[in-house]
């Protein structure tokens, strides 16, 4: 396995490979989104243009097996600003990391702390301050939530992220099961560089 750096050219040439895998693995549990490419491809494109982006590829051989992305979150301004009007946190010191997906027979293996180092990484030489991501938020009884789902909270936590109380971003997205699409929150996990 190895994990690099995605970009220029080689990003471009990968990035409808990152959509497929964006599909896949939020078609799943929590997500249960159900996505197409060319929404896909044009909600990358921002990785491709902007030069204070990451995207991280893993790779098995020459297979594209997971991906984990990074933009400053001034770049998502618009996206978040409702979720941070109550914050304290400067959006202008802060690292968002978009995603982390991986195909299901790779997980286990420290590709996810890696997806997370790398990215840390990239924003302290950035100067930023802060880094934080989004994780959707189901009810319990949701009937699609598999009986033996773990969610990945202490694996955030063992990491230094904690909750930001109040920080809520609301998306929506079309889920697997729904004729079309509903809002879903998002809570917001930081920490400090």
């Amino acid at each position: 396995m190895k994990i690099e750096p995605l970009t220029g050219a080689r990003l471009g040439d990968l990035l409808d490979d990152v959509a497929q895998l964006r599909i896949a693995i939020f078609r799943d549990w929590p997500y249960l989104y159900d996505g197409d490419v060319a929404y896909e491809r044009r909600y990358l494109q921002v990785y491709e243009d902007s030069p204070r982006a990451i995207v991280l590829g893993a790779f098995d051989g020459d297979w594209l097996v997971g991906a984990a992305t990074g933009t400053p979150m001034s770049e998502h301004a618009d996206d978040f600003a409702d979720a941070f009007a109550q914050s304290d946190m400067d959006i202008a010191n802060t690292f968002y990391c978009g995603e982390s997906v991986l195909l299901p027979r790779y997980r286990g293996r420290g590709i996810g702390h890696r997806f997370f180092d790398g990215r840390e990484a990239f924003a302290r030489m950035g100067g930023f301050s802060h880094i934080c991501f989004a994780s959707v938020v189901r009810p319990q009884d949701h009937p699609l939530r598999p009986k033996d789902y773990r969610p990945l909270d202490g694996f955030w936590e063992r990491r230094g992220y904690e909750r930001m109380p109040g920080v809520i971003a609301r998306f929506p997205w079309k889920d697997v099961d729904q004729p079309g699409e509903t809002v879903k929150p998002l809570q917001f996990w930081s920490r400090a560089l």
